[in-house]
């Protein structure tokens, strides 16, 4: 079994009336990358704030690397950007991480390997208010890791960056999370979560919808897109189909078909045509994620 860094249990949190946090459960593994997903105001930054001792739960409780060390302690193993980078606009790159480290009790020998890990070694003597967005949040990254810590957690780490910059942010997180260390990450971008993530807990009003990885979101046998010259035929026989678990009507009298076992389109038509019915539109399609996230997360 892998070694759990992290482990909500039924974690909450309650603003008067209004539940950010609802009874929120589950496990980060380490060699991991987690995406908490979810759009504006479903409790992703809330659900950090609780684990990282920045806001006290309602109720529930939080355990970090299976044991009862208390959160201040377990800080010291943990990286953590949850907040616009925040740095001295009139000192350089190594100024600012020299003072961190000098208030973390860390040795400054690491600084440059840690501005060589997020691209900006050959940046390290310029001015903070030199830097464009990109590259205060690349260092901002840089200096999560002084720590060399088991876990780095990022708050919405691509927000407001240009496509470039999103590019860079994302290749930064995976060749650190290739390096061996466990990210946890929040975003409202499906995209993000899709092309980085190894597993997602999906969020909606503070509600955990899904939890399990990202390549299983999708795992279905897909579905079919059929017509016919008689659409309400071909509802009728898609219906009785023991394959066909949902029918959908789309427009100009296709029909959707979500299939739940393998089938082949040739088979579908095969039995359509013992019933007198000839298809003149038939495509089979792998459901995308979009779809499935679309599904997880509809009223």
């Amino acid at each position: 079994m892998a070694e759990r860094i992290l482990i909500l249990d039924r974690l909450t949190k309650n603003y008067g009336k209004l539940k950010a946090v609802d009874n929120l459960s589950f496990t980060i593994e380490k060699g991991n990358i987690y995406g908490i997903l979810g759009p504006n105001g479903s409790g992703k930054s809330t659900t950090l704030g609780m684990v990282l001792n920045v806001v006290n739960p309602s109720s529930g409780n939080f355990r970090w690397f299976e044991s009862d060390m208390p959160t201040h302690d377990a800080l010291k193993k943990i990286g953590a950007i949850i907040e616009n980078p925040n740095f001295y606009p009139n000192m350089s790159a190594y100024e600012n991480l020299k003072l961190v480290c000098k208030i973390k009790e860390l040795d400054v020998l690491s600084i440059d390997e840690k501005l060589e890990v997020v691209g900006l070694l050959d940046r390290k003597n310029d001015h903070f208010k030199q830097y464009s967005l990109g590259m205060k949040q690349r260092l901002a990254i840089a200096s999560a890791l002084l720590n060399d810590p088991e876990i780095l957690i990022l708050d919405e780490p691509t927000n407001g960056l240009d496509p470039a910059g999103i590019h860079q942010i994302r290749d930064i997180i995976t060749r650190i999370a290739n390096q061996g260390t466990t990210i946890l990450l929040a975003s409202h971008l499906l995209d993000e979560v899709e092309k980085i993530c190894t597993h997602v807990v999906i969020l909606r009003e503070g509600k955990n919808l899904y939890t399990g990885r990202v390549d299983e979101m999708n795992a279905t046998h897909g579905f079919v897109e059929v017509a016919a010259d008689d659409p309400a035929k071909v509802k009728a026989f898609l219906e009785s189909c023991e394959e066909v678990s949902k029918v959908k009507e789309l427009p100009k009298g296709v029909m959707k078909a979500m299939l739940n076992q393998p089938t082949d389109a040739a088979t579908l038509n095969q039995k359509a045509a013992q019933q007198n019915i000839f298809f003149n539109h038939l495509i089979k399609r792998k459901e995308s994620l979009e779809d499935s996230f679309l599904e997880i997360t509809k009223n």
